[in-house]
């Protein structure tokens, strides 16, 4: 595994230490279920129930392993450190997008935390990278697949 900076708002924090709580705990105990019922199938040398178990709970410990080495290595952008003079980590960017005039809202998140169906944009993302640093009536340009795209920044908040 990497020893990469892993970028969080205090949102993405609370999820990964939720999720570690919640994969070290209850699925780790139904994964055990689950081993000891298939050893009470009998011989295990041909038994695909404990097969797939011994799987899941080596899939599930390599996940708690990632998510802990994340975790080990994050930096929370704070709230406070939220500028709401330039786009920054952890802004929430208002658009306008100049062709269709359609307003959009995207919050600039780290890779870890994208989720561009919810509007959350990594910083490393074209879209992320072209909005950092920006101030409000900038217009940027962004590179997609279907052309250039162009949009105004309207506002910069921490929320």
């Amino acid at each position: 595994m990497s020893s990469r900076e892993t970028i969080l708002t205090p949102e993405g924090l609370k999820k990964l230490q939720d999720e570690i709580e919640y994969l070290s705990t209850t699925k780790r105990e139904e994964v055990a279920e689950r081993i000891r019922q298939a050893r009470d199938f009998g011989d295990i040398s041909e038994n695909s129930e404990y097969d797939d178990a011994k799987n899941e709970q080596a899939m599930l410990e390599y996940r708690i392993s990632a998510l802990q080495e994340k975790l080990s290595n994050a930096r929370v952008v704070k709230t406070s450190e939220i500028s709401t003079q330039e786009v920054s980590l952890g802004s929430v960017v208002e658009v306008k997008d100049l062709e269709t005039d359609e307003v959009l809202k995207y919050r600039i998140v780290g890779s870890a935390e994208a989720d561009p169906t919810n509007n959350r944009v990594s910083n490393e993302s074209p879209i992320g990278q072209a909005l950092l640093e920006q101030k409000v009536g900038d217009v940027i340009t962004v590179p997609a697949p279907v052309g250039s795209l162009k949009f105004e920044i309207l506002a910069i908040g921490a929320h």
